[in-house]
């Protein structure tokens, strides 16, 4: 069966080398995974290459993977874990002569890992921060935290703890530390813990952005037209605009005065360069002064 047929379970690798093709050292040994990386891309990448390799590259794929990180031992758990969880894809019988022999050099690595007399010791965790003991491992909230902050962005992180809650909840637990909080529940805590803190910074960087538009927005200055001469020229303008010209019937600028007044008065400024006054050119704008229209010689008829 072809790993295209259907979609591959993960198995959840706290450790893994992949690398874009440009980058790769050694193309017949490294996983590809283009663009960003996920765990299913990691994934999907080692599936695909255990199909692609001939059978007598297995020892020495095994061996260059194990180089490549910190912990080859978790690694070849995590890889027997991976194929076990896709045993679907090897039912043929040469796929299946492929996930034999797999297996079998992944217990011989184990056991080469095991026995090593010069390894660099890893520091255990005390037992009191381990919360729970299984047949084939233990869960230690105390290591998940420790392994978030080593994985490169959000979305891994929920990845992770999401693959470590499900792993807890169907794993056949033997012995649980009672004075700690049960392990799934500091997982999901924690999930909410980090999406709490995203949203925050989110919304905060929004409203950062808001402000900066805002600054922004009141550095422009407002472009303000000089009139050079008498105020009440321009206001009888709008006065006929408002209460003569009638081209359709209505006044061509059907507005009330206190708005005209105001728009006159945001852009408009004096002959000195000074503001307008809003009760001098509300009063020029009234149809009951025509003492302060202009006279006719001065007069600009629409």
């Amino acid at each position: 069966m072809s790993s295209k047929d259907q979609n591959i379970k993960t198995a959840p690798f706290p450790e893994h080398v992949a690398v874009q093709t440009a980058q790769a050292q050694n193309p017949l040994f490294d996983i590809i995974v283009e663009d960003d990386f996920t765990l299913q891309k990691y994934c999907d990448a080692l599936i695909a290459k255990i199909f692609s390799l001939r059978q007598s590259d297995f020892p020495n794929f095994i061996n260059y993977q194990c180089n490549q990180v910190k912990n080859p031992l978790i690694w070849i758990n995590k890889l027997e874990k991976l194929l076990a969880n896709n045993e679907a894809f090897f039912s043929s019988k040469v796929a299946m002569s492929r996930y034999n022999k797999l297996y079998n050099l992944i217990d011989d690595k184990r056991k080469e890992l095991q026995s090593l007399s010069v390894q660099i010791k890893v520091k255990r965790t005390p037992k009191r921060l381990i919360n729970a003991n299984s047949d084939d491992r233990h869960f230690s909230f105390f290591e998940v935290k420790n392994q978030i902050e080593t994985l490169p962005n959000f979305t891994e992180k929920i990845i992770y703890l999401t693959e470590e809650v499900f792993a807890y909840k169907q794993a056949d637990k033997f012995s649980i530390n009672t004075t700690l909080q049960v392990y799934d529940e500091q997982c999901s805590q924690l999930i909410e813990q980090l999406q709490t803190i995203r949203k925050m910074r989110t919304d905060f960087e929004k409203e950062q952005q808001e402000k900066q538009n805002n600054i922004n927005l009141n550095k422009v200055t407002t472009f303000k037209i000089k009139i050079n001469g008498p105020i009440n020229i321009l206001t009888d303008v709008y006065k006929q605009m408002m209460y003569e010209v009638k081209p359709n019937g209505t006044a061509y600028i059907q507005y009330k005065i206190k708005d005209v007044t105001k728009f006159i008065c945001d852009n408009y400024i004096d002959e000195h360069g000074n503001e307008l006054s809003h009760l001098t050119i509300r009063t020029y704008l009234s149809p009951t002064r025509s003492d302060k229209d202009p006279n006719n010689d001065w007069r600009i008829k629409l």
